[in-house]
């Protein structure tokens, strides 16, 4: 008999690591940011100003504040290489496959381990422009550049629109982009830190983590949940189509998360940002009709689950109500997550030890 080990099939209950990025309490339903509750933060902070939270361990004061605004700023730019590597991708790849290429491509020469906050803001800085560069291509627009004028957020919807762009639209990407720069030790995050703790350099770390985030598992469900509800079309049509995907045993899109057994804090943020923008928007009636039909029919074919509606959801809502293209939407939860993942890793490079669990093997012994 081959030594065994503890098992904990998807690592569900284990501790990897201590943490005082974030407590996400799925049981409760909260989320706290380094002693902020998210929510606050989404209404009452910018993205530069939680993300200086989360990298520093304080919000900033006002010169603190400049002084992050001015590094994203200078770090904007992509070099020529990286720009003739994206032209070079065929239009048919996804765009968070060409994220991932993008991001790869900017080499490991500037970003070797141990990882450093200049590092981090460097590639936080680069990853929106990686995102608008490939969309103004696939649409036959010259790449709009960096607009020094403007704010992180309002800078990625520029470069998207190759406009100014509404400050409704501005707050409310924000107020997402915040509740989802972190959110724990997920699957994304968690792939982040094991590559990390190889010694290995910042860009293979947030590479890999994007791989993990393409997934529909963990960062594709939004632009899933779009397609959901313009299939669904009607109202009227919403109970037999979703009840057909629940008899058929397959998922309804946008409803129930891995941690939380109660309401996600992030949907109930972004539905009350979603709502607010979509005004009488025929689409958003539907969506919301289509969440209280969804809610039902889980308690119906999945009783005592406490399955709730997630983040995608409303995720999906906001950034349709901003402008922004299905093929957005996991590529714009990466743009936010870095800021995350990179969190981790600095955090990860403080104390370091290589993450190396077990397995038991299941299969034959010699005779």
């Amino acid at each position: 008999m081959s030594q065994q080990h503890t098992l904990a099939i998807g690592l569900e209950g284990i501790a990897v690591a201590e943490t005082d990025l974030s407590l996400v309490d799925g049981l409760n339903g909260l989320l706290v940011y380094r002693g902020h509750w998210a929510r606050d933060l989404a209404i009452n902070h910018t993205f530069e100003e939680v993300a200086h939270l989360l990298w520093y361990g304080h919000l900033p004061n006002e010169q603190e504040l400049a002084e992050l605004k001015g590094k994203l700023n200078e770090n904007r730019e992509l070099p020529d290489h990286v720009k003739r590597i994206l032209d070079l991708i065929p239009a048919e790849v996804d765009m968070m496959s060409v994220l991932r290429t993008g991001v790869s491509a900017l080499g490991s020469a500037d970003y070797s381990w141990p990882p450093t906050l200049d590092q981090v803001i460097s590639l936080t800085a680069k990853m929106p422009t990686i995102v608008a560069y490939r969309y103004a291509r696939l649409n036959g627009r010259e790449p709009q550049e960096p607009n020094p004028a403007l704010d992180h957020t309002a800078n990625y919807l520029y470069m998207l629109k190759g406009q100014e762009p509404n400050p409704a639209h501005v707050r409310a990407l924000d107020a997402y982009l915040i509740l989802t720069q972190e959110h724990g030790m997920n699957a994304s995050t968690f792939s982040g830190r094991v590559v990390s703790s190889t010694q290995s350099d910042l860009i293979s770390s947030i590479t890999a983590a994007i791989g993990a985030l393409k997934g529909p598992l963990h960062g594709g469900a939004p632009s899933e949940v779009t397609e959901m509800i313009e299939a669904i079309g009607t109202k009227e049509n919403a109970e037999p189509w979703m009840r057909a995907k629940l008899e058929k045993g397959e998922r309804l899109m946008g409803f129930g998360h891995r941690v939380y057994k109660t309401v996600d804090p992030r949907a109930t943020a972004l539905r009350v940002v979603a709502s607010q923008l979509s005004g009488d928007d025929p689409w958003f009636d539907l969506a919301t009709h289509v969440e209280q039909v969804g809610l039902k029919l889980l308690e119906e074919y999945k009783p005592g689950r406490k399955l709730n509606t997630n983040v995608e959801f409303f995720a999906a809502a906001v950034m349709r109500a901003v402008g922004l293209d299905d093929t957005l939407f996991t590529p714009t939860f990466a743009v936010s997550r870095v800021v995350g993942w990179s969190a981790h890793i600095l955090e990860q490079a403080k104390n370091n030890r290589i993450i190396r669990p077990q397995s038991n093997y299941t299969g034959p012994m010699p005779k």
